[in-house]
Order: structure tokens, then sequence, then C-alpha cells
């Protein structure tokens, strides 16, 4: 099996490592690991996977550059370094890193309103460098914390929402390159409407757009029908040679140019301490958001060949490589979900592919700087576009409308936010939401009264069945969250609430309390308050099924005795028993009356 091989050393299960010096500097700087256990069979695949793999991080990388609002080439060094940089630290066996259409327009975002209008690119670079330094050094900083939870905190239609946003962007940011003009807004919404305006005004570029759909049409029907044939590659090559052959110029057709040969000498970012204010915020969220998609789909191409990643250490890798890219003229990265289905499916066996195309990206770069001179800007545009209308999933929306209209709602909310507000307001949005979303269930959970049924064992929701029978004075309510300061009071009003609709005199109140998790201390407080308005009114109140760190919260709050041991049972069997002896009511389980033979059986 694959993954079997790979489960040795400090490539085993967390916690399982060897506890040897080498071993556990290796758990941290995984490459060591590969270069100690790399099986000599496993090269050809690596080496095919690489190159096959070039094809897609060139265009793409110097096209993700253009939508982050920076040079071109600055894809290729940041390509380079970010694979580089993950096969030595990264701990997922054919996961890539690099430059990715979700996080263009928040670089873009981010830097191009430092730079002003007609800026020094070499400014928006300088910039972006040191956005990836503060992601980079965020992103160790939470690792080495283990604080790899909080990558999960934005709930699913809100990651989708902010997605499908993300989406609307990159493809509005790009229309005006594939229709062949310029047109420029400070929000999404003022951009397209730029867009339409010049387009009613007959600025298109004809040719540009036969490129840009030409382009985009080889690119999805490859994805569509012929997966395995690199689509993006193709569109490269055929525009080339079409600009080519045809004999277009820069005048007819807008054209990336030569990039520059040779490459960035490593220096840190130039800053100051008001860039690194003004960065910081986004560098945190930009952390926040890559860390999220980075562990998802990690953990996903992990599974599938029987491999854990420890998203701690995915956490590091990913700040070294930002901090690596930093260093050299580079832009924050992120994984990326095409690019490791390629590698995957190409054969690759280990991140040594990852170092195949850094090098074949190198080779560009010294010797054939030259060969992006005819590649129209409406291929890169396209390339993006097709990025962007990948990212989109309307399918997950109409699920979520289908199975949890709410939660479609929140989906939406964050798509809005992004497009209408902006994309760092909108991931603002997003994470407000989802935390609201999560604070809205806990302060109204869902909650029932219980009762009896002929049909099955246990107790069960009244409201569902509404043929459970009580028990004459006893009220067994369940309450399915945590207790905490922000539903406490709701507890107590819901108990009252039953306590005053039985028509008969009520004894005993017992929670149902396997659902509870926590009681804070204003929950206790609430508790003692309840159980004394409850002795004011003659009945008394029983838990049953209480968890032990529940039971040991409440004896350090020192209620646990004023409910008294007598009154806390391990089952609500047992808290109905003790009831029913202590009440002296004769009541009939309709289970038993059930089993009851027929007379004449």
């Amino acid at each position: 099996m694959r993954g079997a091989a790979w489960c040795s050393g400090a490539w085993s299960l967390p916690g399982l490592t060897k506890s040897t010096s080498e071993d556990r500097i290796a758990a941290w700087i995984p490459g060591l690991a590969v270069a100690r256990s790399y099986r000599r069979v496993w090269l050809r695949d690596d080496l095919v996977a690489g190159l096959v793999l070039t094809a897609l991080l060139i265009p793409q990388g110097m096209a993700y550059a253009q939508l982050a609002g920076l040079p071109p080439v600055t894809g290729l060094y940041t390509t380079l370094v970010s694979l580089v940089a993950y096969a030595v630290f990264g701990p997922s066996r054919i996961l890539v890193l690099g430059p990715d259409s979700t996080l263009g327009p928040l670089i873009a975002t981010s830097v191009l309103p430092l730079v002003g209008a007609g800026g020094d690119p070499a400014r928006a670079v300088a910039l972006a460098s040191l956005l990836a330094l503060i992601m980079g050094l965020t992103c160790i900083g939470a690792g080495l914390a283990r604080l790899g939870m909080f990558a999960e905190l934005l709930s699913k239609p809100i990651r989708v929402g902010y997605l499908n946003g993300i989406a609307t962007v990159v493809v509005v940011s790009q229309l005006p390159a594939l229709f062949g003009f310029g047109a420029e807004g400070s929000r999404t919404v003022e951009a397209l409407w730029v867009f339409l305006d010049r387009l009613a005004g007959g600025s298109t570029n004809a040719v540009a757009l036969v490129v840009g759909l030409m382009s985009l049409g080889v690119i999805l029907g490859c994805r569509t029908w012929f997966p395995r044939i690199p689509g993006v590659l193709l569109a490269a090559i055929g525009s080339v040679t079409a600009v080519v052959m045809l004999g277009l110029s820069q005048d007819v057709l807008a054209l990336v140019g030569p990039v520059p040969s040779g490459f960035p000498v490593p220096s840190l970012p130039s800053m100051s301490f008001s860039d690194v204010g003004a960065l910081g915020l986004a560098g945190v969220g930009l952390a926040f958001i890559t860390l999220a998609d980075t562990s998802t789909l990690s953990r996903v191409f992990a599974s599938r060949i029987g491999d854990e990643v420890d998203p701690n250490r995915e956490m590091v890798a990913l700040g070294m490589a930002n901090v690596m890219v930093a260093f050299f003229q580079g832009f924050p990265v992120g994984a990326s979900s095409s690019r490791t289905a390629v590698a995957e499916t190409s054969g690759a066996r280990t991140q040594l592919a990852g170092i195949v195309g850094a090098v074949s990206i190198a080779v560009l770069l010294l010797t054939g700087g030259g060969l992006t001179t005819n590649l129209p800007s409406a291929c890169l545009a396209a390339i993006v576009v097709a990025a962007g209308v990948t990212l989109f999933d309307l399918q997950q929306m109409r699920w979520l409308w289908r199975v949890r209209p709410s939660e479609f709602w929140l989906c939406l909310a964050a798509l809005l936010g992004v497009v209408v507000v902006g994309v760092l307001e909108g991931v603002a949005i997003a994470i407000a939401l989802s935390l609201a979303n999560f604070v809205r269930r806990a302060l109204r959970p869902h909650d029932a009264e219980l009762g009896r049924l002929s049909s099955s064992k246990g107790y069960h929701d009244s409201a569902r069945h509404p043929e459970a029978e009580s028990i004459p004075g006893l009220v067994i309510y369940r309450f399915d969250a945590p207790i905490f300061f922000a539903n406490a009071a709701h507890f107590a009003r819901q108990v009252k609430t039953l306590v005053a609709s039985r028509d008969e005199k009520v004894h005993w109140v017992v929670v149902a309390a396997e659902p509870i998790t926590d009681i804070d201390t204003t929950g206790a407080e609430m508790l003692v308050d309840l159980a004394a308005d409850l002795n004011l009114a003659g009945a008394e109140l029983a838990f049953a099924e209480l968890k032990g760190p529940v039971k040991d919260r409440l004896r350090r709050y020192g209620i646990y005795d004023q409910i008294g041991e007598g009154r806390i049972y391990p089952t609500l069997g047992t808290a109905v028993d003790a009831y029913l002896r202590a009440s002296q009511i004769t009541w009939h389980d309709p289970l038993d009356e059930s089993k009851r033979p027929e007379p004449g059986d």
C-alpha cells in the first residue's frame, strides 16, 4: 500500500514518532524523512508528474500574479520558492502550494490602495512580499501554539458563500482583459458597471475577445471531457502559435512580453511601521482563510492514500513557505486543489514532483524568458476566469436551500458581503456570520419534554410523538446544549413554563442532562435559583445522566451538595423509579402494558 511505506519514522501518525533527536527534527522538516526513505522506484513517477505539473504552474503562476495586481514574473518567483519550501517543510506527500485564485483579489485589495493609481510596480511587489511575511509569521505562530483547530471556525455555508463571492470577484476583475480593454473600479459592483459601460461604448478588441474565448473554451472543454489533458497548457500554446502565425503585434493585441531573465537576490521586504500597520490585519485574515483551505485540502488528499496529516505542522509548513516567498519578491501562497489534483493523477509519489516543477521554472527564468513574449494577456485572463468559474459552486447553494434554508441565507449573505462590500470586509463578515450563527443556535437550542411510548424503549420528545404519555406529577425536560450565560435564563423559563402548563400539581422536575456538556457559573447560579423557586412551588429539581466532567464542575461551584446526591441519577429509568417510590403515585408503564398477553392467549 502506498501510504504504508510513508508512515515510518517521522511520517508515522502524530504522537507515534520515534523519540530520537533526528526524528524530532524530521517531524518538523519532513523533507529529511523523504531523503532518508526515498525509493528509487518512485523516481520515474515523480519526474513525469513534475513535468506535467510544470505545464500548469507557469501560465497559472503568471495569471494569478496579474490577478493580484503584480507583474506576471512575480508569479514565477512565487511558484518556484513555494514549491521548494513546501518540499522541505510540508507534511503532505503531494500537496502543491503556490499562487491561488482565491488569494489574488485579497492581495490586490490589500496592496493596490497603498500603491495608488499608476503607482510604482516595485512598491506593489514590496508590499505584497511584506504581506506574505506577515501571513507566514502568523501561520508559524499558530502552528507552534497548536491552534490548528481554529482554522476550521468557518462553517460550511459561510465557506461556500465566501468562495462563491471570491469566484464572482475573480471573473469580474478579468472581464476587461478578456474583452481587450481596460476598466477599473474600487469595488466589484463598480468595476462591473464600468465594464458594462465600456462594453456598450464599443471598446471591445475583437481579436483579444476571440483569443480569450477560444482559450476559455479549450480550458473548460478539457476540464469537462478530457480531464487528463492539460487544457491550460494547450490554451497557452495555441494562443502563442496564433500570435506568431498571424503576425499579431502589441498594437493589435496586448501581449505579456518577455519576463526578466535571472532570479531575484534574497532580501528582506522593504517596510515601514505604517506599512506593517496597514497590512497587519490583512495578513492575519489571509492566514486564517488560507489555513482553513490548506488544512481541509491536505486532509482530503492524505485520506485518499491512507496518510494522516497534523494540522499544526501544516500551519508551520504554510508559514515557512510564505516567509521564504517574501524574501524573493513573492506574494502570499496557499494550497491549490487543481494543481494538487494534477500531481495526484499524474502519479506523483512525493514532493520531488514539486521540486522538478521548480527546477523547470528556474530553467525558464535563466534561459528562456522570451517564451512568454507572444503570450496574449487575454489568454491569462481566460485562465483566471476558468479558475473563477470552477470555484463557483451553485450546486452547494441549491443543496443548502433544499435542506436548510437558514444556512442558505447565511451563504448568500457571505457571498454578497464579498461582492458588494469588499473582499477583506467580506472575510470579516463571513467570520462574524459564522460565529453569530453558532451563538444563535446555542442561545435557543432544541429542547423537549419527554414522555413514554408503548412502542419503543426510552423517553421521547412529546412534540414529535403526541401519543407519548406523561407521568403524573413529573416533568422530564431535555436541553440539547451546554448551559451558559446566554441561554441560562431561557432554560429556567422553559422549565417553569412546562410546570405551569400541567393540569395536575408537579412534584418533580427531572432534567435529562446527557446532552449538557458544560455549565458555566451563570448557569450554576440559575440552577440554584431555579431549585429554590421550584421548592417554593412544592416541586423538586433532579438530574439524570449528568456527565462526569459536568458533575465535577458543579462540585467546584459548590452547588452539587445543594442539589443533593439523592437527586442525581445515573439514568432516566432510575430517576423515574425513584420518583414513583417517593410520591407513591400509581402509574402503569405503557410499554409494559403493550407487552401483556391478550386474554385467552
